[in-house]
C-alpha cells in the first residue's frame, strides 16, 4: 500500500476547483472549503464531494438534509480562506452570508451556488463521500468576469486565458 505522504504529494500536483460547502442541521451553520466537488450525472443532476472525518464541519454536513455548494472565483478567495481556516467562527461577519428562503446558509457573492438534497453517503477511509441532487442553481457566471479559483500545490491560482493550451 502507498504511504499517506506519497499519496498527498501525488495529489498536490493535481489541481482542483475550489468550493465552499455550507449546511445547518439545526445547531448552527457550518462551512468548509473543498477541492473534491465534481459532477456525477446530469439526469438527475447529481454532484459529489468528500469531507474529512477530522473537520469540525463534517458532523453537521453529514446530518444535514440539504447543503449549498459554492463554486468560487478568484473574487471569492476570502470565502475560500474562511472555509479553510480552523478554529474560527466562519459566520461571525453577517455582511458576507445570509440564509436562503429554504433556510440554508450561503455566501451570496459566490460566482455560482448549488442548493441540493443529500441523497447518499459512503464512508471511505478517513472521509465520507456525499452525493447531492441539485434542487436549485444560482449561476451568476455571466455577471462575474473573475477567473475560476483553483488550488494546486498548496497555493491558490486563477484559471484564465493565460493558462489556456491548445
Amino acid at each position: 500500500m502507498a504511504s499517506a505522504d506519497l499519496f498527498k504529494a501525488a495529489f498536490r500536483g493535481h489541481p482542483g476547483g475550489v468550493s465552499v460547502i455550507t449546511a445547518d442541521a439545526g445547531a448552527g451553520p457550518v462551512a468548509l472549503t473543498a477541492t473534491s466537488v465534481s459532477s456525477v450525472s446530469v439526469d438527475p443532476p447529481l454532484l459529489m464531494f468528500s469531507v474529512s472525518h477530522q473537520s469540525s464541519s463534517t458532523a453537521t454536513i453529514r446530518a444535514a438534509e440539504t447543503v449549498v455548494v459554492h463554486l468560487l472565483s478568484v473574487d471569492e478567495l476570502q470565502i475560500a480562506k474562511l472555509g479553510a481556516t480552523s478554529g474560527i467562527d466562519r459566520f461571525a461577519d453577517s455582511s458576507i452570508w445570509s440564509r436562503l428562503p429554504t433556510g440554508e446558509p450561503h455566501f451570496p457573492a459566490a460566482r455560482t451556488w448549488i442548493r441540493g438534497k443529500v441523497v447518499s453517503q459512503m464512508d471511505a477511509g478517513s472521509s465520507t463521500v456525499i452525493a447531492v441532487e441539485a434542487l436549485e442553481i444560482k449561476d451568476v457566471a455571466d455577471e462575474c468576469s473573475s477567473a475560476p479559483l483553483v488550488y494546486h500545490d498548496r497555493t491558490w491560482h486563477a484559471l484564465g486565458e493565460g493558462s489556456r493550451v491548445e
